[in-house]
């Protein structure tokens, strides 16, 4: 039962993700910058049929197989709550609703469709910015004592008391 608000909230993100990137493709025209706030930050569309920031351009055989096997271990992970930790779980929720966005832009296009600019980063779109924050998420979580709470007993018997 405690899977469900974070599976809520990774579909969430994926309709939203879909609904800004349907927006994007019908209003937009390709690679014709439109200023949102003067030009700093700008709707750009572009299709990116590499990966992350344009990495790894013609790949796309290869991401579509490691988005798909990323997700579907995503997955696997909340679904049998071996992700232990509110902002664990969350963390891997947005990163798999991430992932699924992205996915279904290269199953049905070929090509990802990113549109948000920002003065000094490549241009991106919410499933980016769901890895990116969900990642965030993780990483800040493991460094700074995230894990799962363990009792006193247990914590004795892993320290050898």
């Amino acid at each position: 039962m405690d899977r469900i608000p974070y599976l809520t909230a990774t579909s969430v993100l994926i309709l939203l993700d879909r609904l800004t990137k349907w927006w994007a493709g019908s209003s937009l025209t390709y690679g014709h910058p439109q200023p949102l706030i003067g030009q700093a930050i700008r709707l750009t569309r572009v299709h990116n049929v590499g990966g992350a920031f344009g990495l790894f351009p013609g790949s796309g055989i290869l991401l579509l197989v490691v988005s798909a096997v990323v997700s579907v271990v995503l997955i696997f992970l909340l679904a049998t709550r071996r992700v232990h930790g509110l902002w664990t779980r969350l963390g891997v929720s947005v990163v798999l609703a991430g992932a699924i966005g992205n996915l279904i832009d290269r199953l049905m296009y070929g090509f990802v469709l990113d549109f948000f600019e920002i003065r000094g980063f490549p241009v991106f779109n919410l499933a980016d910015a769901c890895i990116s924050v969900g990642a965030a998420l993780i990483i800040i979580t493991m460094l700074f004592g995230g894990g799962r709470d363990r009792s006193e007993r247990e914590a004795n018997r892993l320290r050898g008391d």
